[in-house]
């Protein structure tokens, strides 16, 4: 700093923003002019062809189909998420019995906690074997509890009837315990005065959830929004391991499409690359529209 403040700003902030540079934005900046050619990821040939990829894409209804899917994802997976992150955080938090403590937590709630945040120990990879095997139509978990009671088990990933809301399951659930954390710990920071305040005043659990903890958490809760929509909008990994898309396409999302479009039989890197320069301004757009709508007045509390 004796020297000035630019010497450091070259000798710490310049490479870590070339390496950036380089590796993150050179090739969202290649994608968008992939997307222009015909390139088919091996050749040495790739012929620009304008705008004629995207014009493709508006007629294809495989496309279509995965945004269908990838609608629902983002209209169901980021509302149950929070939903059932905020109902197990609020009773971890403020379950306990009102006494001469005032409200409490219940008790083992970091043993609770320690079980809910389990699956974000675990690869995503490693879930979607996981649920896999327990959606097996023959050996797997559930089908062996529906014989047992007497049920006829489904053949839960292979029917497009129920593939697609098994996966949406196993999504909600994976992420479900994360949130229950980061909920938990955000109402660790209100006062607890405000709640004991509330609950004198006869307000149920479910009115002080959704007035006080609801209000108080909203930052909290944007944030989350955001991160779940974007991984709404993805779930790449966990289709492709478990469904592959299918059966007959009623699982496939726009990340499968892409990548099959990319690495499969046909290998049109160019064409993929435009399925990808969608999903960049879908995600953009999203998260934009998120921060955008749920943007509120802070509320402040000592």
């Amino acid at each position: 700093m004796r020297h000035g403040k630019w010497p450091l700003i070259v000798v710490f902030l310049v490479p870590p923003v070339l390496l950036y540079v380089f590796f993150v934005v050179s090739p969202y900046l290649q994608a968008f002019q992939i997307s222009t050619t015909d390139w088919l990821g091996y050749s040495a040939e790739a012929n620009p062809v304008g705008l004629a990829n995207f014009r493709t894409l508006w007629h294809d209804g495989y496309v279509w189909n995965a945004l269908k899917n990838n609608a629902i994802l983002l209209g169901l997976v980021p509302v149950l998420t929070i939903l059932l992150g905020l109902f197990f955080a609020s009773m971890l938090a403020l379950g306990g019995r009102k006494g001469r403590a005032g409200v409490t937590g219940v008790r083992g709630g970091a043993l609770y906690r320690t079980v809910y945040f389990f699956p974000q120990v675990l690869s995503v990879v490693i879930i979607a074997l996981l649920w896999k095997e327990v959606y097996h139509p023959n050996q797997g978990l559930l089908s062996g509890v529906m014989r047992a009671v007497g049920l006829p088990a489904p053949t839960w990933l292979g029917d497009p009837a129920t593939a697609f809301w098994c996966v949406l399951a196993v999504m909600v659930w994976s992420n479900v315990g994360f949130y229950v954390v980061l909920f938990g710990a955000a109402m660790s920071a209100v006062p607890k005065e405000i709640y004991e305040a509330v609950l004198l005043d006869g307000a149920s659990r479910f009115t002080t959830l959704r007035r006080v903890t609801l209000p108080l958490l909203w930052d909290t809760i944007q944030v989350a929004w955001v991160y779940l929509a974007i991984f709404a909008l993805d779930g790449f990994i966990l289709v492709q391991l478990m469904t592959n898309g299918g059966p007959n396409f009623s699982t496939d999302v726009i990340g499968v499409r892409m990548y099959d479009t990319a690495f499969g039989s046909e290998t049109k890197f160019g064409y993929a690359s435009a399925i990808g320069v969608v999903m960049f301004f879908l995600t953009l757009t999203v998260a934009v529209l998120s921060l955008r709508v749920g943007r509120r007045d802070r509320i402040e509390y000592s």
